[in-house]
């Protein structure tokens, strides 16, 4: 193992699938909130006196989905900024269906908070409290993620002062600029500061690019890792990690 250039002062974790199981939360919201949007849609408009409207639901997720990838193409600068893409893929659709642009903003906006209340309720993994409250005793910690989870509605929120959402910023990962962001913010230098995050293009590369320790979550997968890079199967491996980095350290 290559011993660490410099003393640790801070570590920037990814959320999903880092800190918590993201795909039965993702499946359960994409379904739940596009099913909520027709049916309390299809009640509001026959309580007007108004036919349903002639959009199913698997047709309808997958023309949803294919709208989204559509507008990602067309406007690179907005491919991470999910929620955006998912309200302007919803207004569109609802709009191509019949209704008028005002409602269709208004129906999109409502499917979006239906959304986010249900991507917030994923479950950390078990240790990650007990993990975080440890870690923020002793770095500076803070959230790096290109997922649009409100976090403030997450009870890990508390141990995160500094989280930033990469593709609001208009500079998903891989793109350098969120790290640069939050090193920045923090006044801690690339060589003190260690990224953890399950995607080896999205967290390892540019962290590691930049001069960070990088933690790959990574289960079984494997592969020849660079200096300064660590492969953990689950997050709870971490402060061995640290405790071993911080004994070549002397």
């Amino acid at each position: 193992m290559t011993e660490p250039a410099a003393e640790l002062k801070a570590i920037t974790f990814d959320l999903d699938d880092t800190l918590w199981d993201n795909h039965g939360v993702m499946l359960k919201t994409e379904q739940g909130h596009y099913q909520w949007l027709l049916s309390a849609l299809n009640e509001w408009r026959s309580k007007r006196g108004e036919a349903a409207l002639a959009i199913e639901q698997e047709a309808g997720l997958a023309d949803y989905l294919a709208k989204r990838q559509a507008l990602a193409k067309a406007t690179p600068a907005r491919r991470g900024d999910f929620t955006w893409l998912r309200l302007r893929a919803l207004e569109a659709q609802l709009e191509e269906s019949g209704l008028d642009r005002s409602a269709a903003i208004l129906w999109a906006a409502a499917a979006m908070n239906e959304f986010h209340r249900l991507r917030v309720q994923v479950t950390p993994h078990p240790e990650a409290f007990e993990l975080l409250e440890a870690l923020g005793q002793r770095f500076h910690l803070a959230a790096i993620t290109n997922g649009n989870i409100h976090l403030r509605r997450q009870p890990l929120a508390a141990y995160f002062p500094i989280a930033v959402a990469a593709g609001e910023l208009f500079t998903p990962k891989p793109d350098p600029s969120a790290f640069l962001n939050v090193l920045e913010r923090l006044n801690v230098a690339p060589e003190c500061a260690m990224h953890v995050g399950d995607s080896w293009e999205e967290d390892v590369l540019p962290a590691s690019r930049l001069g960070m320790h990088a933690v790959w979550i990574a289960g079984d997968a494997d592969r020849e890792l660079p200096s300064r890079v660590y492969r953990l199967s689950h997050v709870r491996e971490l402060p061995a990690l640290i405790a071993r980095l911080e004994n070549a350290l002397g």
